[in-house]
């Protein structure tokens, strides 16, 4: 009997939503297409897998993925209903081009409402047979896309989006539970008070707390500009077990920077491009995470996984880098049979 892997394998959280289920959604279609996403990845030999996300796509948000609308639309003190003057308003914001309307306006203090995400999470990980991931949108996100009518600013609106999030994960039923955070690579002036609104959130996690961060992927291609090591303090800062990072897409000399990182914090390396068709293969792979050890030393990359999510590929296209994270870690152990 093998040894478990020293490097295990992940994905960031969604999935291409099958056609058939967009074609006739139902509560039972998306619970067996959900089963399909997980029994994929553990089919391919991924060690943490997720539920793909199906539950919060939005057909009329498809530029989110509905990572977005799923988590705000339900939230007490957000009106979706606005005025043209808000619209116009928030089309004149700073590093919100990629859409057209806010997915809100908060105009009072928010709360829950009727997010309900342990729900969402327990039918999910009711499927899984390995270790279960669930995902979130995390505040500094969720803040910046809003329209703020009620706070004074938009930290404290996070802050407070922070301790609703808080509030749900401390009752998820996930092994571990990845908090995404796709809009902050691009404004790490913003690091302070992102990550302590974000760290409410990661202490609240029962099992294991993770952070992915990536550069957005909008059509393909990258929505924010910037570099890791504009966002090294704010790494440091986490309470988190690992991170996921963007790595594969992004130019390989970056790498150098995560010698920084505190060494209790998981590495977790993007050796998959998502936002390229092409197919990484196993050897690919392998000196993917060969050439990080290399520079950074053996045994400080603990996951690998895509740099960011599949929902924008063709399903055959993402089921083959799945298959490919898992051949590519196991050619660089030496377990392949």
């Amino acid at each position: 009997m093998q040894t478990p892997p020293r490097i295990r394998t992940t994905v960031v959280g969604s999935y291409p939503v099958p056609e058939w289920l967009l074609a006739a959604p139902s509560e039972q279609g998306l619970i067996d297409a959900t089963r399909v996403v997980i029994a994929t990845q553990e089919a391919a030999g991924v060690d943490v897998v997720c539920d793909g996300e199906l539950y919060r796509f939005d057909l009329n948000h498809p530029e989110t993925n509905g990572m977005i609308e799923y988590f705000v639309r339900p939230m007490q003190g957000v009106r979706y209903a606005m005025t043209f003057d808000e619209v116009m308003a928030y089309r004149a914001l700073p590093g919100m081009r990629f859409r057209t309307r806010p997915p809100g306006v908060v105009d009072g203090p928010v709360s829950s409402g009727t997010l309900d995400l342990p729900l969402a999470c327990q039918r999910a990980s009711a499927l899984a047979t390995k270790t279960f991931k669930f995902t979130v949108t995390g505040p500094h996100m969720l803040a910046k896309t809003l329209l703020n009518r009620y706070y004074d600013d938009t930290a404290e609106l996070a802050h407070a989006i922070a301790d609703v999030l808080a509030e749900q994960v401390r009752h998820l039923d996930a092994d571990v539970v990845q908090i995404d955070e796709a809009n902050l690579p691009g404004h790490p002036e913003e690091w302070e008070w992102a990550v302590s609104a974000m760290n409410r959130v990661l202490d609240a996690v029962p099992g294991t707390p993770a952070v992915h961060l990536c550069f957005g992927n909008y059509g393909g291609q990258s929505v924010q500009s910037g570099t890791w090591d504009q966002l090294m303090q704010y790494l440091n800062a986490l309470h988190a077990d690992h991170v996921v990072l963007e790595c594969a897409h992004r130019p390989p000399e970056e790498l150098a920077v995560f010698k920084e990182l505190r060494a209790d914090i998981g590495l977790g390396l993007g050796v998959v491009d998502i936002k390229a068709t092409e197919v990484e293969s196993a050897d690919a792979v392998a000196r993917a995470i060969e050439r990080a050890e290399t520079l950074l030393g053996a045994g400080r990359v603990k996951y690998i996984h895509p740099d960011c999510g599949f929902w924008m590929l063709k399903r055959s296209i993402a089921d083959a880098k799945i298959r490919a994270l898992a051949k590519g870690r196991d050619l660089f152990e030496g377990r392949v049979v």
